[in-house]
């Protein structure tokens, strides 16, 4: 039997590179051969606190690869496909018995849930393949606010999602984004990617910081307010949220992308006062192939995204980088 090395979160900060079987396709499932994966937020939010039921669980959910077994079953696919993950419909590395921090990858079932792969072309490389998961988390989040060309942005937290965030905005026409972020080095990428201004919160309040670059609203008809459009909450610091609330404009929207771990206090008598839009947004219902055609088209510089490339076998140093913010942006695997 051939084995190979997985990624197993077995408890709070307790990752492991086990060993397991290499996966076989059943009648109607296949076997990707991974090329790229990303080490998402969540794995790291995952890792800190381990899994809910405090079982072992696999991680890895961002990633590319060829189909290289296909059952007897399946029609779909074939041998040679070249695919992203899509673990809306298969919960692989979220909880689902597979993970996708390995050389090979069983995806169960195919033929009732063929959602759960998207061919990408030969344009589109297996490396910016690995980055459509991300890519797509932050279109879903612009999609709900229905953010508009020449909205007046502001983000929070200029990790991958946020640097995402900065690349489908530029992508959707929009290019006054002022983000903020403690790490200098990810206020460089935010930079690179083509935010307007990338700024430490710890040196000046951003409410202080929006009012001047995106001017002032009154609020009531003599409260100085910040006339920022749209705010991006992607940090997960809880005193994010009721600041914003502080200096927003009236009929301004907040879609929150970072996951809070713990409950943050609303003024919901500000919030109904200035008709706030608080929006949440998760996942990526329909926006994946909408990235791999975009991808395929007028395709971005992701260059700035990616602060590192690991082997395979070096899995827990990437991990450990991914970790530090302050060195760090998108961390891709490649597996031979």
């Amino acid at each position: 039997m051939r084995m190979m090395k997985i990624a197993v979160l077995h408890g709070a900060k307790d990752l492991r590179l086990d060993d397991a079987p290499a996966p076989v396709a059943g009648e109607s499932d296949v076997v990707i051969q991974v090329k790229f994966a990303g080490i998402c937020g969540s794995d790291l939010g995952t890792y800190q606190s381990g899994w809910p039921t405090g079982e072992p669980v696999p991680l890895g959910h961002e990633l590319s690869g060829i189909v290289a077994e296909a059952g007897n079953n399946v029609s779909d696919f074939e041998i040679g496909d070249r695919v992203i993950l899509n673990p809306m419909f298969n919960w692989v590395g979220i909880g689902g018995p597979e993970g996708g921090f390995a050389e090979r990858l069983l995806i169960r079932d195919i033929v009732s849930r063929p959602e759960s792969l998207i061919r990408i072309p030969a344009s589109v490389s297996f490396e910016s393949g690995a980055l459509v998961e991300p890519l797509a988390v932050s279109f879903h989040a612009i999609n709900r606010a229905d953010v508009q060309p020449g909205a007046k942005v502001a983000l929070f937290g200029a990790g991958p999602i946020g640097l995402c965030l900065i690349i489908a905005l530029r992508l959707k026409g929009i290019d006054d984004i002022i983000a903020f972020d403690l790490s200098a080095f990810r206020r460089e990428r935010a930079l690179a990617l083509g935010a307007r201004a990338a700024l430490d919160p710890r040196e000046r309040p951003p409410g202080d910081v929006l009012k001047e670059m995106h001017g002032t609203d009154l609020y009531a008809g003599f409260l100085p307010v910040a006339a920022t459009d749209v705010y991006f909450e992607a940090s997960g610091a809880p005193q994010v949220l009721p600041e914003i609330i502080d200096y927003a404009r009236s009929n301004s929207d907040i879609v929150v992308v970072a996951i809070h771990k713990k409950p943050v206090s609303l003024n919901i008598e500000m919030m109904v006062a200035k008709e706030i839009s608080l929006l949440t947004a998760v996942g990526y219902p329909t926006e994946m192939p909408d990235v791999v055609a975009m991808l395929d088209g007028v395709a971005p510089d992701l260059a700035p995204l990616i602060s590192h490339r690991f082997a395979a076998e070096d899995f827990l140093q990437a991990f450990g980088t991914a970790c530090n913010p302050e060195s760090s942006a998108k961390v891709l695997i490649q597996y031979p």
